[in-house]
């Protein structure tokens, strides 16, 4: 969220940067109601000033007066409540003003190219799809999953329940042992303001599973990532600087609804409502940022690197880049089937945007109390691993070699097969 008085410092510059975003923001209205509300300020402070005179003065002649200054400030402390009201929804649904690296573009078309890793295999078949090798070994079921849930999940049985395992522990031992990150076992449910916190609400509530709980309480979420309840857990509150940067990851289900992705990849497991992925989260100092974001991108790369499957890097456009970011780096891994890249993991830098929200903030070397920056990022998504790893590895009989790296987290399995 924007700092109303960071953005009147130099309006036209604010809104020249948020237009580099495909947006539609009423700005015109967004300075209307910011000066309404401030005139309201000053004449309730001008009639509490009055009233306080009035009352020190001990004048019998005007308690009438002082009655009618009681009235007048109620009715502008209501008219003051409505217009604040206004600003902040306007406000909530601004999105992050883009960092002066991220390149103009109006979709995904338009996202960059950085680099390309890994060697993409030459099979001497036709490769199949996943959830065509899941289904004929029998360790994918997405009928069943239709007839006890709905479309869009899955069942994961057997040796590949066990892969999707070995996948979640080894990148979860990978961030803790070797990258430095605190593993933590969140909450599965948010709060209506922990949402709000890194911006999935106002916005995208319609994307969000809100779980029914106490009668009269407010509102509950399934996390659609664990960067909802790992961010949060700063929010209100000044951090040490010595405790920066904080670094957690956590490895959970996520659920979304999938809101507007209809008819996109409805074979298969690549955009399902429940899914799990290893989720990486940094709270740093904010000359730090771009820093940390170069950082957590690297930790996710090595995953994949590891698991010598074939990537490339990219640099999502303005069109394309998260409400909540400043600057996103995609990794694509390589799907043989689709002969094309399909995303893995997305990592953001979302600067000072999430912690005005949150309320989070640090004392910094001038002893100035500042906001904080977020950086959240996947390392990486599990079941698209795992979708990478059945297509990659995959073997003309129909079984699938299990990457080095994973045979130890599952009893030394070199195959996978139906035998």
């Amino acid at each position: 969220m924007h700092n109303l008085k960071e953005i009147r410092k130099d309006f036209d510059a604010f809104k020249k940067s948020v237009e580099r975003r495909p947006v539609d923001v009423n700005f015109d209205l967004l300075k209307k109601l910011d000066k309404e509300n401030r005139d309201f300020i000053q004449k309730k402070e001008n009639l509490e000033k009055e009233k306080k005179d009035i009352s020190k003065s001990k004048d019998e002649s005007l308690f009438k007066k002082s009655k009618e200054i009681s009235k007048k400030l109620d009715e502008i402390i209501e008219e003051q409540k409505k217009t604040k009201s206004e600003l902040d929804l306007i406000l909530s649904n601004i999105p992050n003003i883009p960092h002066s690296d991220v390149p103009d573009g109006k979709d995904e078309n338009d996202n960059v190219e950085i680099s390309k890793s890994g060697k993409i295999p030459n099979f001497d078949f036709k490769p199949k799809a996943h959830y065509e090798i899941g289904e004929k070994l029998k360790m994918l079921d997405f009928d069943l999953a239709t007839k006890t849930t709905g479309s869009r999940f899955v069942f994961v049985k057997d040796q590949l329940a066990l892969l999707e395992r070995a996948l979640s522990n080894f990148m979860l031992d990978n961030h803790i042992n070797k990258n430095g990150y605190q593993e933590i076992s969140p909450p599965l449910i948010a709060s209506e303001n922990t949402m709000f916190g890194t911006g999935q609400l106002p916005k995208f509530e319609n994307d969000q599973f809100e779980i029914k709980f106490e009668e009269g309480s407010d509102k509950k979420f399934l996390i659609p990532t664990a960067e909802v309840i790992l961010t949060n857990m700063v929010k209100d509150k000044i951090i040490d600087l010595k405790d920066l940067p904080i670094r957690l990851v956590a490895s959970t289900p996520c659920f979304r609804k999938e809101a507007g992705s209809y008819g996109k990849d409805t074979k298969g497991m690549i955009r399902q409502h429940q899914f799990h992925k290893v989720e990486l989260v940094s709270i740093v100092e904010n000359d730090k940022c771009l820093d940390e974001l170069e950082r957590m991108t690297n930790c996710a790369t090595g995953i994949l690197d590891d698991l010598k499957l074939p990537y490339r890097k990219m640099i999502l456009c303005t069109g394309d880049i998260g409400f909540s970011a400043e600057k996103t780096y995609d990794l694509e891994v390589w799907l043989p089937s689709e002969n094309k890249y399909r995303e893995i993991s997305s990592c953001s830098s979302c600067s000072t945007f999430q912690s005005v929200r949150m309320k989070t903030r640090y004392k910094n070397h001038n002893k100035e109390i500042v906001s904080a920056s977020t950086l959240n990022g996947s390392g990486l998504a599990v079941g698209r691993a795992l979708i990478a790893v059945l297509e990659n590895y995959q073997q003309k009989d129909g079984s699938i070699i299990v990457p080095e790296v994973l045979r130890p987290y599952m009893n030394n399995l070199e195959k996978i097969s139906s035998n």
